[in-house]
C-alpha cells in the first residue's frame, strides 16, 4: 500500500485530502507546516508528498529539493498560480507534476494514481521494448520496427534520460544537467535542440512519436 504525505496549511482542504486518500485505499499522513513536514518524512517511510508551494514556516520549493535529495520520494504540487514559470521551477526541482487549485477532486485523484502506476512501470529501463522500437542499452543496439538504428552514445545516453522518465516534463536546464558527463564534456542548449531532432528522425515515424516538445518548457517522452 503506497503512503502519501499531505503538506498543505489550509485545514478544509489538508482534511478533505485526507479523507478520500483514505477512501482510495492509501495510507495517508498530514501536515501543515514545513517543520511538520520534515518531522513526518524523517519517521516515516513515503512514497509520495503532495506539497502546497506557500506554507506558514517555508515553501513548498524547498521542500521539494530537501525531500528529492534526502528521500526517494515522489512530489506533486498544489499551487494557486497558473503561472508557467512556477510549473518550471518546481519542474527543475524535480516535482514529477502540480495541480492548480481550484480542482476538482477525481481529476486530483486520476493524477495521483497516474503518477504512482507509472513510477511502477519504471524498474528496468536497459531494455526498451514497446513493439516497434526496441532498445538495448547494455548492448548497444536499437531497432525500430524490426530494422537497425545507428545511435551516437549521446543519443544513447539521451533516449536512457527520456525512456527512465516516461509522462514527466523534462526542462532543458535538466536535460542539459543529466547530459554534463563526469569527464566534462559539455552539451550546449544549441547541440540538445539538434540531437532531439537527429533522434526524432531515427525513431519516429507519421504514426508513432515519442517526444513530445512542451512548448516554453521542455520535452516530454510518450513512449509506454
Amino acid at each position: 500500500m503506497y503512503k502519501i504525505l499531505i503538506v498543505e496549511d489550509d485545514a478544509i482542504l489538508n482534511n478533505t485530502l485526507y479523507y478520500n486518500l483514505q477512501l482510495e485505499n492509501y495510507e495517508v499522513e498530514s501536515a501543515t507546516t514545513v517543520k511538520d513536514a520534515i518531522q513526518k518524512m524523517n519517521s516515516s517511510k513515503i512514497d509520495l508528498a503532495v506539497l502546497d508551494i506557500n506554507l506558514p514556516d517555508g515553501n513548498g520549493y524547498n521542500l521539494c529539493k530537501l525531500f528529492k535529495e534526502q528521500h526517494d520520494v515522489l512530489v506533486v504540487f498544489l499551487t494557486a498560480n497558473d503561472m508557467e514559470s512556477n510549473a518550471l521551477k518546481g519542474y527543475e526541482l524535480g516535482a514529477d507534476d502540480y495541480i492548480t487549485k481550484p480542482f476538482s477532486m477525481p481529476v486530483f485523484l486520476k493524477k495521483i494514481a497516474a503518477i504512482l502506476k507509472r513510477t511502477d512501470k519504471k524498474i528496468n529501463t536497459d531494455i526498451y521494448n514497446d513493439g516497434i522500437l526496441s532498445i538495448d542499452f547494455d548492448a548497444a543496439n536499437a531497432k525500430l520496427n524490426s530494422e537497425n538504428i545507428i545511435f551516437t552514445p549521446l543519443e544513447f545516453r539521451m533516449m536512457k534520460i527520456f525512456i527512465s522518465n516516461p509522462s514527466i516534463v523534462l526542462t532543458r536546464n535538466m536535460l542539459l544537467e543529466k547530459l554534463w558527463d563526469a569527464n566534462g564534456n559539455f552539451v550546449d542548449e544549441h547541440a540538445l535542440t539538434a540531437n532531439i531532432s537527429r533522434l526524432r528522425g531515427k525513431i519516429e515515424t507519421n504514426d508513432k512519436k515519442y517526444i513530445k516538445t512542451v512548448y516554453g518548457m521542455g520535452y516530454m517522452w510518450l513512449g509506454d
